[in-house]
């Protein structure tokens, strides 16, 4: 307790700033620290079991947005949000989440179809796909899966883009 104190106003005459500045700046720093190392110690684990780079590439942008949330929440708890207004913010998102998986028309289903197209769909980036729409089927090449839209580049040349929740609902063939 009063080495709490000691290092509190150790911070706040040093750096003329609030001790939650200060903690946020550290909490910031460390986020680009960890990320710059895990970057490479993930790259190096998903090469040896020989996942291609768009997987890799993939799998960073989930462990990025991982680590971000995390940060949040650290910074938020420095701030000195109520455990109860964290805990009630989060049951309030995986319940929105939850339902994202059932609403078809929301974006939050083109997250979460996103996450199933990455995990569980045979489809990878550099694949060429048609998409067996009879209406208006599309062929082309997959150039990104991002969280909301898969973008595809067809024979001509076309870039277009499917929101994911509809390329799960359509038969794929990937040839």
């Amino acid at each position: 307790m009063a080495a709490d104190v000691i290092l509190q106003t150790y911070l706040i005459v040093m750096f003329g700033y609030s001790i939650e500045v200060v903690l946020t700046a550290l909490v910031i720093a460390f986020l680009v620290v960890i990320r710059l190392l895990t970057k490479s110690a993930i790259s190096r684990a998903l090469r040896k079991f020989n996942f291609s780079y768009q997987r890799r590439r993939v799998t960073l942008k989930l462990i990025n947005f991982i680590g971000g949330l995390l940060a949040i929440f650290l910074i938020l708890s420095i701030w000195g949000v109520d455990k109860k207004d964290l805990f009630l913010f989060i049951s309030s998102i995986v319940t929105v989440l939850g339902i994202a998986f059932f609403a078809q028309w929301s974006l939050l289903s083109n997250i979460s179809a996103g996450l199933i197209l990455f995990f569980n769909h045979p489809l990878k980036l550099g694949d060429t796909v048609k998409v067996l729409d009879k209406d208006y089927p599309i062929e082309g090449e997959i150039k990104d899966i991002g969280y909301y839209f898969v973008h595809i580049e067809t024979l001509e040349g076309e870039k277009l883009t499917i929101p994911n929740s509809i390329l799960l609902q359509k038969v794929v063939q990937v040839k």
